[in-house]
């Protein structure tokens, strides 16, 4: 009984990876980059709408850079004077410049209910130029919006 449990388990697992694994495949890096965009965006706007969401940033300076090793999307988030801006490119001296090794692994890491920060870097799916840190703010920054949305825009 466990044995096909685990089983069951296990493919639904595999299945629901591979999945991920074909739709990246099938719309590609400038999918990624506009999930990323569409992520990042929705962050800004959260900070623009939500007093307590913004909170996260009040005296934090810091900039990223998100982009692949082979270069086929680069997108820059920087954080100033309490503003998130969001922009298209590789801007000059961030904090942290984090480079996912292919579309793959943008996706794993976006739609990932636990991103594991540590996990991805020991795979190598992820590579890090800067400080930690930085990265883990930013993890928490995003898994706030999706998991605490609504209760985000009251009062």
């Amino acid at each position: 009984m466990l044995e096909k449990i685990w089983h069951f388990m296990l493919f639904r697992f595999t299945r629901a990876r591979k999945t991920v694994e074909k739709i990246a495949d099938l719309l590609g890096p400038h999918f990624t980059e506009d999930m990323l965009l569409l992520l990042l965006d929705g962050m800004s706007l959260m900070f623009l709408v939500s007093r307590r969401y913004r909170k996260n940033i009040e005296g934090f300076e810091g900039s990223y850079v998100f982009r692949s090793v082979n270069g086929s999307f680069a997108v820059s988030a920087m954080f100033r004077n309490g503003k998130m801006k969001v922009r298209r490119g590789a801007v000059d001296g961030p904090n942290i410049t984090v480079n996912f090794k292919d579309p793959h692994a943008l996706m794993n890491f976006l739609f990932s209910p636990k991103p594991d920060v540590l996990g991805a870097m020991l795979n190598q799916d992820v590579v890090l130029d800067g400080n930690l840190n930085y990265l883990y703010k930013f993890a928490y920054m995003a898994n706030h919006v999706r998991l605490k949305g609504p209760e985000l825009l009251e009062a």
